[in-house]
């Protein structure tokens, strides 16, 4: 779903709102009740729901430990986890 940011143009209230593609825009400003909120043009912003890469596979993984010595091929990721594709 979409995050839209919407700013009120005579308070200046501005908030992040979670709609649907086909939700009516927002007119009233939560703050001073006027009909002045609008949408702000912004990068586009979005929730994925449910499981998968972006919330459970880099979770966790540890910072590549730097190496002080140059000898033989650099390390493979942090040690088996899936950010290092050894998982």
């Amino acid at each position: 779903m979409p995050i839209y940011e919407y700013r009120c143009g005579t308070c200046g209230f501005q908030k992040e709102y979670l709609q649907k593609l086909n939700d009516a825009p927002l007119k009233t400003c939560p703050e001073c009740g006027n009909e002045s909120f609008s949408k702000m043009l912004t990068a586009a912003g979005f929730q994925l729901k449910g499981g998968g890469w972006y919330a459970t596979d880099f979770k966790g993984c540890p910072a590549k430990p730097e190496s002080k010595q140059d000898s033989g091929p650099p390390a493979q990721g942090c040690g088996g986890c899936a950010c290092a594709g050894n998982g």
